[in-house]
């Protein structure tokens, strides 16, 4: 798409080709030089890598490139003799655009009027096998130009064609792709094809450009959004070059330059990508990001954390590729209003009616009403997306989206401080309908970060993980979103509770104001809540907020991790955690929109991590935390309490009738030899599945139960979603159940959420544990579930050490280190030591760790299992195996055996992942 001036590289030249026979078939031996074609392929490559590192623009590489391709094509093209035919030799594709990487496919058209016959097919032949053995590996068709009129009726095989530059042979036929095209394809109809095929290939990455391990040519804002501008006005303009859309008025000089050095970028991206895999690589892995960012000159600096480098060099791709995206959209959307839509049929044409003075709705569109209103109305800015929300309309006319970029750059600290400006502001956000769509459309074309100056900052910035699955920016419009989805009836199945709260929130836009500042302070270093509060709080009050509503937001900024930690990381069931978060809380206003923040920013960070475990998880703290905010009489306040009211709740559902079948006093008589810790870890429901289970199970251990089976028995988590597997044990006690039990988890690819191992007043084993079962299968195959019971009762027949499975660890997870941390504090109302273990997420994990508790004779009471990303963050209650608690010497062994095993484990698996 795009003139260059290559005079200033250096490209080894084309080593002479002997002599051509006279025919192929003649038995004539003189050949090129296999070996010094690919040489000389290699060195061109060697050649431009050089030139790149010297400071060499790109654009004149992949310039370069394509030119010694053509120079080797058309020299191979005569030694064939092929120059003597009438055929004609077209690059096609991004090589027919004069555009090639290192290894970037080599597509070319060979086109005749008439078949080819026999002899120039042979010639062909040897043609096509000489270029896979120099290692090229040419994409090649070859067609008559009726076969070619016929496959064009293929929208990928026309785009081929409108790309085609004539390199060699019959002249006659340079035009004849670009009329193939025009004949089979109406201005109209290519484009709808090509938008068509742009929003399938969007929904293949997700819809977002801020995709963790992008690819650069086919994701939204990577090199094909640059293509389809290209095509869809070739078709029209008859054009080989984008600026030539400059000079017909189609594209400002401004988008241009934008768009070229965007390109640019991603092309210097390619480059290395291509360079350091050898091969036609266009997804940037976290394999390679690390060292991409290295080589394109992104270094650390001395106070800077160990991936501040690689991050810095991902946020400037993901603003790339928003500007990428951004200019697409609208310059085809351009495209469509200045040059389909005038020649439609006046029932199809949008209709226009006023909105005000200053705006238009055309069609399902708004726009300006002439093309001075920003200037002259500089609120018209904020004034616009209010009145998209108040009439519906999610999109902006072209016409109007380049004036109002314009328009976004003259919004200042004046502008900001304009008493009309900030109330427009306000009332947007108050303003739900369509919010996420203005907020998103306010991002793109720069209102929202002049407006915001620190949202500018973290526009495109990521966190070097595979937590956090998007940028800043727009894991705060999506959790936007996600508030949304709560009043929306589609969604309401998905999250009951937390939709029923935040519709009853009068003041919605308290929660999106938190929204955009939670994350706000990102990337400063210090603590983003805190210092987030602080801007949150400064904004409010200069918007005219009263200090009650500002504080509240600044509150929600501050402690919006509070509520997903203390959920995951602490025991909730512990009343004196749930109290503790309580007064943090303070009141349920404070709770009630904590809870609807946590949960859509939870959602926004990572939706694959969402799951029904964690949404029970959420949902038990907020009911526990609003019984005692509410001062209920009946909400239990110390653990005595909370066991009491406990088997206080599961007898009166025993005396319901759907429970009539179990015998009570029975019920009672076994209640009373399960412990007080039992009736403080698991709810109603659970016990009330416990003892039918267990009465309906032979009697086990003593003389005359010697051989009964233990108990295990499965059921889908009942709260939210079917993705979580609850498992009930009930055996005698032994000194290895959680290491063979999570053994046996692990071989069956089974993940632990959540684990309750409590040891009855008998000498019982009541274990639960809540699972992920990654198959989907575990629930409705028979087979699956009695391998599981059996493998598990064998095991706990067997007490020696459980056998580790070694399994290889993800790709993704061989770029990040975590280091292990493991610290222990004492919990005096258990009398168990609580142990937390931050690592690096791998297979067998907690089978490693079961193993080593069952060497260094620790006793596990109950587990919670956190994987966030690549880190695994578990916390473990544990004593010794007389439930006493732990020396500091047996601790720090405990910690030492730990580190140790997770190291060998680590380096076993390095060392698998390099075989």
């Amino acid at each position: 798409m795009f003139t260059c001036d290559v005079d200033s590289i250096y490209i080894t030249p084309l080593p002479l080709l002997p002599t051509a026979p006279i025919a192929v078939s003649s038995g004539a031996t003189t050949e090129p030089s296999m070996l010094d074609i690919s040489k000389w392929l290699l060195q061109v490559n060697d050649d431009i890598s050089r030139a790149l590192d010297r400071g060499v623009n790109i654009r004149q590489l992949v310039a370069a490139r394509a030119d010694a391709i053509d120079e080797l094509l058309i020299a191979l093209f005569k030694w064939f003799e092929l120059d003597k035919t009438k055929l004609a030799l077209f690059a096609t594709g991004g090589y027919g655009r004069g555009e090639l990487s290192l290894f970037s496919d080599v597509d070319i058209l060979l086109l005749s009027t008439n078949a080819i016959d026999t002899a120039v097919s042979a010639k062909l032949d040897s043609l096509v096998a000489l270029l896979w053995d120099i290692g090229l590996e040419p994409a090649l068709s070859v067609r008559t130009t009726a076969e070619s009129l016929e496959a064009a009726r293929d929208h990928t095989v026309a785009t081929a064609l409108l790309e085609a530059r004539l390199l060699t042979g019959n002249e006659a036929l340079q035009a004849i792709p670009q009329k193939i095209v025009n004949k089979q394809w109406s201005p109209k109809d290519f484009y709808e094809i090509k938008i068509s095929e742009a929003k399938a290939r969007y929904l293949r990455h997700n819809a977002t450009e801020y995709n963790l391990e992008p690819n650069i040519k086919t994701s939204p804002g990577g090199l094909r959004d640059i293509h389809i501008v290209g095509w869809v006005t070739k078709r029209y303009f008859r054009v080989s070059k984008l600026y030539d859309l400059v000079q017909q008025n189609f594209v400002t000089e401004k988008e241009f330059d934008e768009l070229s050095f965007a390109e640019g970028y991603l092309w210097q991206i390619r480059h290395h990508l291509h360079e350091l895999t050898g091969r036609n690589e266009n997804r940037l892995l976290f394999d390679y990001q690390r060292e991409i960012a290295q080589r394109m000159g992104y270094e650390s600096q001395p106070d800077d954390a160990p991936t501040a480098a690689v991050e810095r060099f991902m946020r400037d791709y993901y603003r790339c590729a928003m500007q990428i995206s951004t200019l697409s959209e609208m310059l085809t959307n351009h495209y469509y209003e200045t040059i389909i839509e005038p020649e439609l049929p006046e029932s199809e044409l949008p209709k226009k009616r006023p909105i005000n003075a200053h705006f238009n709705q055309i069609g399902e569109q708004i726009a300006m009403a002439h093309h001075r209103v920003f200037a002259q109305n500089p609120e018209a800015i904020l004034e616009m997306f209010l009145l998209m929300g108040q009439y519906g309309i999610k999109q902006v006319r072209t016409r109007t989206l380049r004036a109002l970029k314009i328009a976004a750059r003259g919004i200042d600290q004046a502008y900001r401080d304009n008493p009309e400006h900030q109330a427009l502001f306000l009332a947007n956000l108050k303003e739900q309908n369509y919010l996420f769509h203005r907020l998103r459309t306010m991002n793109r074309y720069g209102v929202l970060g002049n407006y915001i100056p620190a949202f500018a900052q973290v526009t495109g910035m990521m966190q070097y993980d595979l937590f956090h699955r998007y940028t800043v920016d727009a894991h705060t419009l999506f959790l936007i979103r996600i508030l949304h989805r709560f009043t929306d009836p589609e969604y309401r199945q998905d999250f009951p509770l937390v939709s029923a709260i935040f519709q009853r929130i009068e003041r919605k836009e308290i929660i999106v104001l938190a929204a955009m500042f939670h994350d706000i302070a990102k990337g400063r270093g210090g603590n983003h809540s805190e210092l987030g509060e602080t801007e949150a709080i400064e904004f409010c009050l200069t918007h005219g907020m009263s200090k009650a509503d500002a504080h509240l937001v600044g509150w929600l900024t501050r402690y919006h991790l509070l509520m997903s930690m203390t959920a995951q990381k602490k025991d909730i069931a512990d009343p004196e955690v749930v109290t503790h978060f309580a007064n943090l809380v303070g009141n349920v206003t404070h709770l009630n929109h904590l809870y609807v923040l946590t949960v859509a920013d939870m959602n926004a960070t990572n939706p694959q991590l969402w799951n029904s475990w964690r949404a029970t998880l959420m949902k038990q703290l907020y009911s526990q935390t609003r019984r005692i905010l509410r001062a209920d009489i009946d909400a239990p306040t110390n653990r005595q309490d909370m066991i009491a009211a406990t088997r206080q709740q599961a007898v009166a559902m025993l005396d319901n009738v759907d429970n009539q079948h179990m015998n009570r006093d029975e019920v009672l008589r076994l209640w009373d030899d399960l412990g007080d810790e039992y009736f403080l870890r698991e709810i109603p429901e659970d016990i009330l599945w416990h003892t039918e289970a267990i009465l309906n199970h032979p009697p086990i251990g003593g003389a005359s139960n010697a051989d009964s089976a233990p108990l295990v028995v499965l059921r889908e988590h009942r709260e939210l979603a079917l993705d979580a597997v609850q498992v009930f044990i009930y055996t005698q006690n032994q000194t290895n159940l959680f290491a063979v039990t999570m053994a046996v988890f692990d071989q069956m690819n089974l993940d632990v959420l959540d684990a309750r191992i409590i040891t009855a007043t008998r000498n019982f084993a009541l274990d639960s544990y809540v699972l992920l079962d990654r198959s989907g299968t575990l629930l409705v195959d028979e087979d699956s579930q009695q391998e599981l019971k059996q493998r598990l009762i064998n095991a706990f027949k067997n007490p020696t050490i459980p056998k580790i499975t070694y399994k290889r660890l993800p790709r993704q997870l061989k770029n990040f280190e975590v280091e292990t941390t493991i610290n222990f504090e004492f919990n005096e109302a258990s009398d168990q030591h609580i142990m937390s273990l931050q690592t690096l997420d791998q297979p067998g994990l907690l089978a490693r760790v079961g193993q080593v508790f069952l060497q260094q004779k620790i006793e596990v009471h109950a587990a919670r299992i956190t994987t966030l990303g690549e880190r695994a963050e578990d916390m473990f209650y544990i004593s010794d195996q007389n439930d006493e608690p732990l020396s500091i010497d047996r601790l720090e062994a405990l910690k030492q055996a730990l580190i140790a095993s997770l190291s060998v484990r680590n380096d076993l698996l390095n060392e698998h992942n390099h075989a």
